[in-house]
């Protein structure tokens, strides 16, 4: 059975999935704004954001909220981190590869997750101490036993390109070690899928907390660990991400540390 509060994430999941999904073929007639460099939000990434909050805020009124699109909401010492659309570009473009992200923190630990993709209907949860779940089967990451024949995962700094070079040096380090490497657009997702052992292993550098609270929690429910760069626990703040088991997540981190700037040291 069920977290109660799960249950709830998963509601405001497949509600918001339903607004996206309504508009996948509308995607160049949509509203769209820049909020900076390579960074759009849509009127869906709203729709979604709104239809989520209003689930949650029905079922508990007094929960603080952090939401990519309208930031803050002060609440008690639960706290829901939403990402109602990542992979909003590839969303533009009816690209396929795009998820909702729901996670729930209290006092500051990471307890429920939901990641769902509406157009796979795939959803992926978990509750900490529980287990990590897609469509209720059981998942595990991967069992690979080093990073020499793996396949990665990993997001370009498109936010962030002063990492540029540094984030170069690293892919062509790893790259000449593992199988291949892909680049899908949506970071909730390809943690999800690190959890579901699709993907070995996953770096990452400058995403938001949105972007990676719940994935955190399934890769780490299914067995999986996350760390920053310096393989510490500073990732939610840094936004700079390393995941594995614990024989890849070692590989990774001995490979891109030597690339480090300094301001990714820290």
């Amino acid at each position: 059975m069920q977290h109660p509060m799960l249950n709830i994430a998963v509601r405001a999941a497949r509600q918001a999935g339903t607004v996206i999904e309504r508009a996948i073929n509308r995607g160049h007639t949509l509203r769209v704004d820049s909020k900076g460099n390579n960074d759009f939000v849509t009127e869906i990434d709203q729709q979604s954001e709104a239809t989520i909050i209003e689930v949650l805020h029905k079922a508990y009124p007094d929960h603080a909220i952090l939401a990519e699109e309208s930031g803050l909401h002060d609440g008690n010492e639960y706290q829901w981190v939403i990402d109602p659309l990542d992979g909003t570009t590839n969303f533009m473009h009816g690209y396929p590869q795009f998820s909702i992200s729901i996670a729930l923190k209290h006092r500051g630990q990471l307890e429920q997750a939901v990641v769902y993709d509406p157009t796979r209907q795939e959803l992926f949860t978990a509750t900490r101490g529980a287990g990590a779940f897609l469509n209720d089967r059981r998942i595990r990451v991967s069992n690979a036993a080093s990073i020499n024949g793996i396949l990665l995962g990993t997001g370009f700094p498109f936010k962030k390109q002063q990492h540029l070079d540094a984030y170069l040096n690293m892919f062509k380090a790893l790259f000449l070690q593992v199988a291949d490497i892909r680049r899908a657009g949506s970071a909730a997702l390809d943690l999800a899928y690190i959890a579901a052992g699709r993907l070995d292993g996953f770096w990452e550098i400058g995403l938001q907390e949105w972007d990676m609270a719940a994935g955190v929690l399934l890769i780490q429910e299914a067995g999986g660990l996350v760390t920053d760069f310096n393989g510490g626990g500073d990732h939610l703040s840094t936004g700079n991400i390393v995941v594995g088991n614990p024989k890849v997540l070692r590989g990774i981190l001995q490979t891109i540390q030597p690339h480090l700037t300094e301001k990714l040291r820290k």
